[in-house]
C-alpha cells in the first residue's frame, strides 16, 4: 500500500495574485506539472484523493482524479498552516485503513508531516526538499505501519 504526500504544482506568485491566496490557481507550468503527476502516477493503485482547499492544490490532483474518475476530497488537515498533528493523524488513518491514496497539501503541511513520521522511526530521505509538484510516497506494510518514504520528481 502507498500514500502519496503531493506539493501542489506551480502557481505564480503570491505577490501577483490579487484575489484570497486560496483561490489562487495552477499556472500554465503548474498545469503542465498537475499532467505529468497524473501520468508519473496512471499505473498506481489509488483509491482515494484528498486535498487542501486551497485551488491550487485541487487543481495539482484533478487530473490524476478524473483520469480514475474519483471525487477530490477536501481535508481541513491538508491545509497551509494546518496543525502538523492533525495531518499526521490524517496519515496515519488512512495507513491504518489500507487504503491507497494522493494527497496534495502544501511545502509547510507536508515537510512538517514527514518530520513528525521521522520523529517515529520511519526513514524520510529529505535530501531532495519539496519542490512543487514533487512528491514523497509512504510505503505501508500490511499492519498498516508506515515503514519507508521514496522521494519521486515527476516534473516535465
Amino acid at each position: 500500500m502507498t500514500i502519496y504526500l503531493v506539493r501542489h504544482a506551480h502557481a505564480g506568485a503570491r505577490s501577483h495574485w490579487g484575489g484570497p491566496d486560496a483561490e489562487r490557481p495552477l499556472s500554465d507550468k503548474g498545469q503542465h506539472q498537475a499532467d505529468a503527476l497524473a501520468a508519473d502516477l496512471a499505473d498506481a493503485h489509488i483509491e482515494r484523493v484528498l486535498s487542501s482547499r486551497a485551488v491550487r492544490c485541487q487543481q495539482t490532483v484533478e487530473p490524476l482524479a478524473e483520469a480514475r474518475s474519483l471525487e477530490v476530497e477536501v481535508h481541513p488537515e491538508l491545509f497551509e498552516g494546518a496543525r502538523v498533528d492533525d495531518a499526521t493523524a490524517l496519515v496515519r488513518q488512512l495507513a491504518s485503513d489500507g487504503v491507497d491514496a494522493v494527497l496534495s497539501s502544501h511545502g509547510d503541511v507536508i515537510p512538517a508531516t514527514l518530520l513528525a513520521l521521522e520523529g517515529d522511526g520511519v526513514p524520510v530521505d529529505d535530501r531532495h526538499g519539496l519542490p512543487k509538484a514533487t512528491y514523497y510516497a509512504l510505503v505501508v506494510d500490511a499492519d498498516g505501519r508506515i515503514t519507508g518514504t521514496t522521494f519521486v520528481d515527476p516534473r516535465p
